[in-house]
């Protein structure tokens, strides 16, 4: 079975020093406004100040385990963080974190992540099956192809409402299958996640990570 890391307090706290005093030193991120979002990138820059400490400035975190915000979708980001205040999606910091943002923030925050870079993986993970799966799923197990939601290369959703998962952290990836897979999160729209990773096996989540991470 593969396992799956943890993040202590401490190490926690620790990369999110460091990726706050990395981040001060990059470049100030370009701010592109997106249509139709319903928020403002400008203002988000500025109200994301404590979202950057983890996901960066730019959008790139520097923790495995800490997912890219950069060129995600901002009705998905908005999404996450309504779920996260409402408690349909858990996590030890984000549920608490979320509560302090109110509608407008939520939307502004979601805007400026929206008009990042999108984010983009090292090309590494290269796995013909698991592009097979990615791509054609497997109808015996009833597995949806991933990219008939999230577009062939993980960054071209057929909806909002789904993620850009191309380019997304490995570790992230993984540990979110699984928990689909288990039922420790399932606020997909319609529980589809829930039902495409149910069949998924230890290799295959640990295969189809690695080779999105690298998009």
């Amino acid at each position: 079975m593969i396992r799956l890391r943890k993040i202590t307090f401490a190490g926690l706290l620790a990369a999110i020093l460091f990726a706050g005093a990395t981040a001060s030193a990059a470049e100030p991120a370009e701010i592109i406004r997106q249509p139709n979002t319903g928020g403002d990138p400008v203002a988000g820059k500025t109200e994301s100040g404590f979202c950057q400490g983890c996901h960066g400035v730019q959008g790139i975190s520097f923790v495995d385990l800490i997912p890219n915000l950069a060129g995600q979708s901002a009705p998905y980001t908005a999404k996450q963080l309504r779920d996260f205040q409402s408690g349909a999606r858990t996590h030890q910091t984000m549920s608490s974190l979320s509560k302090s943002i109110n509608a407008t923030e939520l939307a502004d925050i979601s805007a400026y992540f929206a008009g990042m870079k999108m984010m983009r993986g090292d090309g590494s993970g290269n796995n013909p099956a698991a592009e097979k799966l990615f791509r054609n799923g497997d109808p015996a197990r009833n597995i949806p192809g991933c990219a008939s939601c999230h577009g062939t290369n993980g960054k071209q959703p057929v909806s909002a409402t789904y993620p850009v998962i191309g380019g997304q952290h490995r570790g992230y990836l993984q540990v979110q299958l699984f928990h689909f897979r288990g039922g420790e999160r399932s606020n997909s729209p319609d529980g589809m996640m829930s039902r495409a990773a149910k069949n998924l096996t230890d290799a295959e989540i640990g295969s189809l990570s690695d080779y999105l991470s690298g998009l």
